[in-house]
């Protein structure tokens, strides 16, 4: 663990040192250098620190992609804070749930959902609300235009006692925050919340030596292909996602890389932000994959920059690994975790992606594969739950007693997380994911995937889509239903 044994900030600063001058970031045009963003940063916590926040509070970050984002990441973990990332689509209900739950003091919006935060203020424990928009760290002429022509969407921010505007607080105060004494093992980095497919999202902590070894993992998989201080990174991906963030830190901030910040994932920005920047690392889930092939325009841009592919949050169905390799000649490799538990398996670029396969164990992870219900592991090759451990994952839910206990079991004396995930293994130890555990249909007796049957679908070039549900029969348990979508020029073909 001693390798592990810092904060996650420190290898941030030493790349602002070492390529303060390089591109960090770039976002709608305008470039945020090493040493900018980390004055931000600074300036940033500071203010934190001026308006009382500090050491182990929570700071929600209730906004897109976008450079105050990553400001407000790293300069609550400056002063001791703990941010909590949140999707900037939630609605009031979900915010006042999360704003409660998770206790956070403050919330950093955007002015466009300042009327959410501010019709569940009351009803919560939240002290401060923190407001920027989206350019407010751009040019004024750039400000002036987007207004000017109604291209920056805009809130109405009502003048309160515990409101405050980002941009004045980061002009206000100097870049000299409070230094704070931190336990890397002991000090949480984050709190992110799951998606809540069954109910109410949970809160996921991670300490500032689990977030530094997750880092380190993804590092060690490009080892050696991704560059230091060469590499541009479009971030399309969510920051409130682990994912993203997993990213974005071990692939660009500590390596003097660039990222291109997208603060909505529309096609056709992407794919003039991959040919104007020279993208050459991209990171989407398999529906934006999808939508980019199947995009009328493609051919218009040249995206032979791109080097290195990644997908996450959900399966990669083959016909769109396939598609996009006989395309753009780039593999797209694929990326398998949780929030609870982080990446628990990739690929390592020195390696071709095998089709269909999520990759290896990461260094810091370990995995068993059992029967769901006796828990005793599987023969290789043959489907079971996957079950992860690490000294450096999070042992539970945050506040959560009862959905830990569900989905956590304890092993020969150690703490394992329950993926709900059927997966298998090949001889060579790489990893190929079956289906979720909810999505397995028990027909006579067997185990069938639909993940399986819908891959076989979608391989179908009359379809788009396709999705299997298990329909209750008396008879075989369940009956498998498949539905699809169909290309839209496609004719002469019913049910």
């Amino acid at each position: 663990m001693e390798k592990y044994n810092k904060l996650l900030i420190q290898d941030f600063e030493r790349a602002c040192e070492k390529y303060a001058g390089r591109t960090a970031l770039i976002y709608l045009g305008e470039k945020f250098s090493y040493a900018r963003l980390k004055h931000l940063i600074d300036r940033f916590a500071t203010a934190l620190d001026a308006l009382g926040l500090g050491k182990d509070e929570k700071i929600m970050l209730y906004i897109p992609n976008c450079p105050q984002f990553v400001i407000g990441y790293f300069a609550a973990q400056r002063i001791g804070a703990i941010p909590v990332p949140v999707s900037p689509i939630y609605t009031p209900h979900e915010i006042k749930y999360l704003i409660n739950d998770s206790g956070s003091k403050a919330v950093l919006c955007l002015d466009t959902n300042f009327r959410y935060v501010e019709e569940v203020f009351d009803d919560t424990c939240l002290q401060k609300v923190i407001v920027t928009t989206y350019v407010d760290l751009l040019p004024a002429y750039k400000r002036a235009i987007g207004f000017l022509f109604d291209k920056v969407p805009n809130g109405v921010v009502r003048k309160r006692d515990h409101v405050y505007m980002f941009k004045q607080l980061t002009g206000k105060y100097p870049s000299s925050p409070p230094r704070v004494e931190l336990n890397p093992g002991e000090q949480l980095c984050y709190l992110l919340y799951t998606g809540g497919t069954t109910g109410f999202p949970k809160g996921c902590y991670l300490t500032h030596t689990g977030m530094v070894s997750f880092v380190d993992d993804i590092r060690k998989v490009g080892e050696g292909f991704v560059k230091e201080a060469q590499e541009v990174l479009i971030m399309v991906a969510p920051l409130f996602h682990q994912m993203a963030q997993g990213v974005l830190f071990g692939m660009v901030l500590t390596k003097g890389n660039t990222a291109v910040l997208m603060p909505i994932p529309q096609v056709d920005p992407i794919l003039k932000a991959i040919e104007k920047y020279r993208v050459t690392l991209f990171l989407g889930a398999p529906t934006l994959y999808r939508m980019i092939l199947e995009n009328d325009r493609l051919d218009l841009y040249d995206l032979s920059s791109l080097k290195y592919c990644w997908s996450g949050g959900d399966v990669l169905p083959l016909e769109v690994f396939n598609r996009w390799k006989a395309k753009f000649h780039v593999p797209i490799y694929q990326v398998y975790g949780a929030t609870e538990v982080g990446f628990v398996a990739m690929t390592p670029l020195a390696e071709e992606p095998l089709p269909g396969a999520v990759g290896r164990p990461l260094p810091s992870r370990e995995i068993r594969i059992v029967d769901p219900e006796t828990l005793e592991p599987v023969p290789p090759g043959t489907p079971g739950e996957l079950l992860v451990t690490s000294e450096y994952i999070s042992k539970g839910y945050w506040k959560k007693p009862e959905e830990t206990a569900k989905a956590y079991v304890k092993i020969d004396g150690r703490i394992w997380y329950r993926m709900n995930d059927f997966v298998r293994t090949d001889q060579d130890g790489q990893l190929y994911y079956v289906d979720r555990g909810a999505d397995i249909i028990k027909y006579k007796g067997y185990r069938v995937s639909c993940s399986e049957i819908e891959a076989v679908l979608q391989d179908h070039p009359a379809v788009i889509g396709a999705c299997v549900v298990g329909v209750p029969d008396s008879r075989v348990g369940e009956r498998i239903k498949g539905i699809v979508v169909l290309k839209e020029d496609v004719r002469g073909i019913s049910g």
